[in-house]
């Protein structure tokens, strides 16, 4: 049985002295009394396993008996304009600290230059913005894409030791973390010459678009391709459906690796129908609450903070997370 890998990362969570018995009263309230601190909370909304999770944690940490007055604003239809439209009503409205999960990496500069005007620190819940200005945002909370990536990638390199044809499953085009995703597969696989990409494509993080592409894919190549790399596990999981339809065997005949780690990826691994899970934790609600406690003080917190990860390599592996998963 292979053993969970924690994922080394440039800035570990506990480069952070952050502690709730440290906070003001032990509550998000303003000044040490008992008035709620306003959280305007910038959401993606409804996409899959891990959004959900995530969300709900959030929103599950930020509650009332813990001193704040959370305002929960998802996209419409993933909709940039929706979130920069409830961005600036959050603005407007004078709330202590806006948590930002953007649809699109670009062109939230105007926004954010408008929250600093007004005194409004912004922390980035998973996703970043490009390009990158650290001084328009106070922290950006996040498992390291790069190096969740760069996992699955070392991963490849062992569990194909001869190479082969892989495919690449994107998810929307001009989200921060699919470009993270793919500097870390590239930069491993990119330097060696027995993969050979056969092409990428988004589906959107969907499994039944990643179902429909990749039967193109097979269907395009004579079945001849060993691997793919899936940008989250409902695409994965669309790709195990399209291999087995082609009448091949996952993970025998195509090795499919995703990101994310929820319970029904696990359950596949588990079943052996994918190969390869790299956890992008979900359910930091906590390290949040303490970076926007720490900002409510009136404190810096450092512009990264990176939450810790795992990888599982094994059906073996899979079984014995699963009890404990909770998305």
């Amino acid at each position: 049985m292979s053993t969970k890998r924690h994922i080394a990362t440039i800035a570990a969570v506990g480069a952070i002295a952050l502690s709730l018995a440290a906070c003001s009263s032990g509550t998000g309230s303003t000044d040490g009394g008992d008035e709620l601190a306003t959280i305007g909370f910038v959401a993606v909304g409804p996409e899959g396993a891990w959004r959900q999770a995530n969300e709900s944690n959030i929103q599950d940490t930020f509650t009332k008996d813990a001193g704040f007055d959370l305002k929960y604003a998802p996209a419409t239809n993933n909709d940039q304009k929706s979130q920069i439209d409830a961005f600036t009503s959050f603005v407007d409205e004078g709330v202590d600290v806006i948590l930002l999960s953007a649809t699109e990496g670009s062109g939230w500069e105007d926004s954010l230059e408008r929250a600093q005007e007004a005194e409004i620190p912004v922390v980035l819940i998973d996703r970043g913005i490009e390009p990158d200005d650290t001084s328009l945002y106070a922290t950006r909370i996040a498992p390291d894409n790069i190096a969740v990536s760069e996992s699955v990638a070392e991963w490849a390199k062992t569990a194909l030791p001869e190479g082969g044809n892989y495919f690449t499953l994107e998810g929307p085009a001009g989200v921060s973390v699919v470009n993270e995703r793919n500097e870390g597969w590239d930069e491993v696989i990119g330097a060696e010459s027995s993969f050979t990409k056969i092409g990428a494509q988004t589906a959107n993080w969907s499994t039944e678009e990643a179902k429909s592409v990749f039967e193109t894919v097979l269907k395009s190549n004579g079945n001849d391709v060993q691997l793919v790399f899936a940008q989250n596990d409902e695409m994965g999981l669309g790709a195990v459906q399209a291999v087995e339809e082609a009448g091949l065997t996952p993970g025998v005949d195509v090795k499919i690796a995703t990101i994310d780690g929820t319970k029904s990826a696990l359950e596949a691994l588990a079943d052996s129908k994918l190969s390869f899970v790299a956890e992008y934790n979900p359910l930091f609600g906590d390290t949040a609450l303490e970076a926007v406690q720490k900002l409510l003080d009136g404190d810096t917190v450092e512009s990264s903070i990176v939450v810790e990860s795992a990888t599982f390599d094994s059906p073996e592996a899979a079984a014995t997370a699963l009890p404990d998963r909770k998305f």
